[in-house]
């Protein structure tokens, strides 16, 4: 791995895709990526379904346009059972997914594999397609894949605030 910094700020979106096929063991890193991810007390709640097929594909693609023909989309929920609740009621459920997904984007990319977050869908209309049961919480669609020669950051990508808009010392 390179500089940690230096890769999470080269990392970028990806919504240009080759067809190259990923290898089991890339994809398999990326998984593992997900398996050792931080969770609220360690349970784990986070579920990935791995989009392969042309017929799961072809269901991704149903409900957003935003899969970039992806060779691998992976859809990422957690399950609401398992999930740590503070005792305001706070589900960390979403954090921890959230968590994975970060690391797995993170590892792809250190594979040379390019991903794009997206949450660009109606849950319920996904949900169905994918007949979820209750209670599996979707969290994003993150399609991966080898970046085509086409792809490129989006200009919005360099551009950062100052620590100081976002961080306050008290």
């Amino acid at each position: 791995m390179e500089d940690f910094l230096q890769l999470a700020e080269e990392r970028y979106s990806v919504r240009h895709y080759s067809q190259k096929e990923i290898e089991s063991e890339k994809l398999d890193k990326i998984l593992k990526a997900a398996q050792i991810a931080p969770t609220a007390a360690n349970f784990q709640p986070q579920r990935i379904f791995v989009l392969k097929s042309e017929e799961a594909l072809e269901k991704a693609r149903s409900v957003t346009p935003y899969c970039f023909n992806a060779p691998i989309v992976l859809l990422i929920c957690y399950d609401k059972d398992v999930s740590w609740k503070a005792v305001d009621g706070h589900d960390s459920g979403v954090v921890d997914a959230s968590i994975a997904i970060t690391q797995m984007m993170l590892e792809a990319w250190d594979l040379g594999i390019g991903s794009v977050w997206v949450r660009g869908y109606d849950k319920r209309v996904l949900d169905e397609v994918f007949d979820l049961p209750s209670n599996l919480e979707s969290v994003a669609l993150l399609p991966i894949g080898y970046p085509s020669e086409k792809a490129r950051p989006a200009p919005p990508h360099s551009r950062k605030f100052p620590i100081e808009h976002f961080v306050e010392e008290l």
